[in-house]
């Protein structure tokens, strides 16, 4: 799912499908779905300028979660914001929209928690090629406008699920 920057407005949407060749394995999730998210990346018309993922980068117990490994192979900005801790140790941010406190494993700050809303449970943000934890979570922050998910995977959810995207062609938008 492409949005645009800054009214996060849906751009393209695309869907891919292929037999899956990986088994589910805990903390290997980029060699069971990374394939099909290359095929999708590779049917976009624009190439986007960030990517962000319903995964893990840096905050994985490899350190190579699924953010990571497919911002390395398509060499594009990649980030992770994850909807539940995989590994790590943090204290609570506090309760207001854009607190965060750092994930640590050990003296290493491998994320961020991050609240996307008032009151709401936070989610963990992590780096996974080449932007840094600071820019992540304000990405984050900016794609989260009204709920606890960011508009990319709110978004990508939806088209997932056979929703289609507003055209600028469609008389009704």
């Amino acid at each position: 799912m492409l949005l645009s920057m800054p009214d996060l407005e849906p751009c393209e949407a695309v869907t891919a499908s292929r037999p899956v060749e990986f088994p589910y394995v805990p903390g290997l999730l980029a060699f069971r779905e990374g394939p099909v998210i290359l095929d999708a990346l590779k049917s976009l018309t624009t190439k986007p300028d960030v990517l962000i993922f319903d995964a893990h980068g840096l905050a994985h117990p490899l350190r190579f979660g699924l953010a990571t490994h497919v911002g390395v192979l398509v060499d594009l900005p990649s980030l992770g914001c994850a909807k539940s801790r995989l590994c790590g140790e943090y204290e609570e941010p506090g309760e207001k929209k854009g607190s965060w406190s750092p994930l640590y494993d050990d003296d290493e700050v491998i994320g961020a928690v991050v609240r996307t809303r008032d009151g709401v449970k936070p989610v963990f943000v992590s780096v996974g090629h080449r932007i840094d934890l600071a820019s992540a979570v304000s990405l984050v922050l900016t794609c989260a406008p009204r709920y606890r998910l960011p508009e990319t995977t709110r978004w990508a959810h939806r088209v997932a699920g056979g929703a289609s995207i507003p055209s600028a062609n469609d008389p009704g938008s």
